[in-house]
């Protein structure tokens, strides 16, 4: 490795930490630092939106793919390319003027009841267990680009991610992820790509070296395929990650297109990553390591210097994906874990519409000031420590990310998203389907372990998603149904919200019947 790659590597990695301090600058109240005060226009917008879904998998993950496989290891970008645009196109303007913070206050706002809150600890674990892949996926970089130990580069990495993301929130981490957009279109697209067609002799050269299969879209089976889609386009349409991008859009249309043209954006990347590690199959067959390829494409390919801005492209994917997850687990944290626990003696209530409203209105303008920050601020930097601590001890989280992952999805996609398009579906309805879902899952996951002859036989099938999503569908529309539904009042105040937007002045604002006020002086 030469010494201007690491340079290179360095100066982005101390660039990162400018990046905090710039939006500190920026950050004045809680908006600014958990939503960037609910103000990025399109530019801005689409960039943060495609640098926290592009992390390690897709950057490094996608062009070990195509070494392997061929044209047909993009499916698994586009599979996330085509969550953000399912998101972006038919949920992001409701949610952008729902003006929360968090999955589960949506669900709260929706269903009329504390009981969907508990779904606040599945996404508190897999935000925590997504920012953990993500430390060690450029820990792993920084081993080959400096040859540390494993810890070194987790602590140093970590410190830089944790200092941006801790510094200015979500208006730091925008600024960095802006940088890290345009780093990563210009090294995969400008020079990754260019590069490697060059080594490889061209498209005809490559037609003429490789299998047929590398040219089949289809090459690494139907089965692989639909994984993709189960586990990455369904997660994506109810992740807190991209939740809370979502939130930081100006305006609805800014969530909606601008998430369309990121979704696009990703689907463009995943076809370049493939091509790429198509190339590195013809010019430098024979790596043991698909995930290694990355990293060879930018040091052997690449002039130097050239090279070191290659590598710094794989590590502002990993490092924006890193970094939401944080600010993501700590909102999740404070917003809703805290006040589960809190509650868990009298346990959940059915609230009335001024209820759920009065709670939403307080947590967007309760403490709208420094101690406010501060507060959220120590949140990102005790997670963050544990998340560095917990790399460190456990060099593989991939397992922990996958059950996170199959619970959401398998547990808590049809509550979350049923909410959004079906009006008859209810809290009681919506709990139980969550709690089904989610034993279904863990069941049939601790079944195939136990009975499978591999080791993570359970952790890594996909029957757990599908039987938790048919459990989950199953009781959610037959309990909704054999129950009582949603308040009116209750629905008719989250319909107003989703289309008019949340009040300025506190529930009647939503120009409800005025009996939606009742009960809001015991939550002043």
């Amino acid at each position: 490795m030469e010494w201007l790659d690491i340079a290179v590597v360095a100066a982005y990695l101390l660039a990162m930490v400018l990046f905090g301090l710039w939006g500190k600058a920026k950050t004045s109240n809680t908006d600014d630092y958990l939503v960037a005060g609910r103000n990025l226009g399109f530019a801005l917008y689409t960039g943060t939106i495609v640098t926290v879904v592009l992390g390690g998998a897709s950057a490094v993950g996608g062009v070990g793919l195509g070494y392997k496989f061929g044209i047909s290891g993009l499916w698994l970008v586009a599979a996330i390319g085509l969550g953000v645009i399912l998101l972006s196109a038919f949920f992001a303007p409701k949610l952008q003027r729902l003006k929360i913070y968090t999955v589960v206050e949506m669900m709260t706002l929706r269903y009329g009841t504390e009981s969907t809150q508990v779904a606040s600890l599945v996404m508190l674990a897999y935000t925590l267990m997504l920012t953990a892949t993500s430390t060690g996926a450029y820990a792993s970089i920084f081993m080959v680009l400096f040859g540390w130990d494993r810890w070194v580069c987790i602590l140093v990495g970590s410190a830089v991610v944790l200092i941006y993301a801790a510094t200015g929130g979500m208006w730091s981490i925008t600024l960095a992820d802006m940088a890290q957009f345009v780093i990563m279109t210009i090294g995969v697209f400008a020079l990754m790509l260019p590069f490697g067609l060059h080594h490889a002799g061209g498209w005809s050269a490559m037609q003429d070296r490789l299998d047929a299969t590398f040219f089949d879209i289809g090459g690494m089976g139907l089965q692989s395929i639909i994984t993709y889609f189960v586990i990455y386009t369904l997660g994506l349409l109810i992740g807190q990650d991209i939740w809370q991008r979502v939130f930081t859009a100006k305006t609805d249309k800014v969530a909606q297109w601008g998430g369309v043209t990121g979704g696009i954006y990703c689907i463009v990347f995943g076809a370049a990553g493939a091509i790429i590690g198509m190339t590195a199959a013809v010019a430098m067959p024979g790596i043991e390591n698909k995930d290694d390829v990355f990293a060879r494409v930018a040091i052997d390919f690449l002039p130097v210097g050239l090279g070191g801005l290659a590598l710094s492209a794989g590590v502002a994917a990993m490092m924006s994906t890193a970094s939401g997850g944080l600010i993501a687990a700590a909102t999740v944290a404070r917003t809703d874990v805290l006040p589960l626990l809190r509650n868990l003696k009298r346990g959940p209530r059915t609230l009335t519409a001024a209820e759920a409203q009065a709670m939403a209105q307080q947590n967007a303008q309760a403490n709208q000031a420094a101690e406010d920050i501060a507060a959220s601020r120590k949140w990102v930097i005790g997670l963050g420590l544990f998340v560095m601590l917990l790399a460190m001890a456990v060099p593989d989280v991939v397992a922990a990310l996958t059950i996170a992952y199959d619970i959401l999805v398998g547990g808590l996609f049809v509550a979350i998203l049923g909410g959004l398009v079906w009006k008859r579906g209810n809290g009681l309805g919506a709990a139980c389907s969550m709690g089904a879902g989610s034993l279904v899952t863990l069941g049939t996951m601790g079944y195939l372990e136990f009975t499978g002859d591999e080791p993570m036989a359970g952790v890594y099938a996909n029957e757990p998603i599908y039987f938790g999503l048919a459990a989950s569908l199953l009781v959610y529309v037959v309990v909704s149904l054999l129950s009582k539904s949603t308040d009116p009042e209750v629905l008719a105040a989250w319909q107003y919200r989703t289309v008019h937007g949340a009040p300025e002045e506190g529930p009647t604002a939503f120009g409800a019947p005025a009996e939606h006020a009742e009960g809001t002086q015991d939550l002043q």
